[in-house]
C-alpha cells in the first residue's frame, strides 16, 4: 500500500501559507488604524494682547490657522476684557474643530462661556 506524501505536503504548504497571509493582512490593517487614530489634528490656543484688550490665536502644526483680536457675534470691535475669556472661546473653538464642527462662535456659546460682552 502507498500513501500519497505529495498531496498531504501540498496541502500543509496550502494551510500553511493562507495563515501567514492572514496574519499579513491583519498585521497590515491594524498600523493602518493605529496611525489613523494618531493623526488627530493638535490644535494649540495661545491668547495675544491687543491694544484694547485680549484675543487668541489657534494654530495646527505651528501654523496659526485662526487669529481672533475680537470678540466675534457682537457689534462692536471690542477685544475680550481677560485673558482667561480669550483662552476659553479659543478652547471652545478647538473643540469645534476637533469635532469636526464650523468654527464659529455664537452668542449662546459666549453666554454659556460667561463672556464679558
Amino acid at each position: 500500500m502507498t500513501i500519497n506524501i505529495k498531496n498531504r505536503f501540498f496541502w500543509a504548504k496550502i494551510q500553511k501559507n493562507s495563515y501567514s497571509s492572514v496574519s499579513k493582512i491583519i498585521a497590515v490593517i491594524t498600523i493602518l488604524l493605529l496611525v489613523a487614530c494618531n493623526k488627530k489634528e493638535k490644535y494649540h490656543v495661545e491668547s495675544i494682547k491687543t491694544a484694547t484688550g485680549w484675543g487668541y490665536t489657534i494654530a495646527n502644526d505651528e501654523k496659526i490657522i485662526i487669529k481672533q483680536t475680537i470678540i466675534p457675534v457682537i457689534d462692536n470691535n471690542k477685544s475680550f476684557t481677560t485673558e482667561k475669556e480669550a483662552l476659553k472661546t479659543g478652547n471652545l473653538v478647538v473643540k469645534k474643530l476637533e469635532a469636526n464642527l464650523s468654527p464659529t462662535v455664537t452668542k449662546k456659546d459666549l453666554i454659556l462661556l460667561d463672556i464679558t460682552i
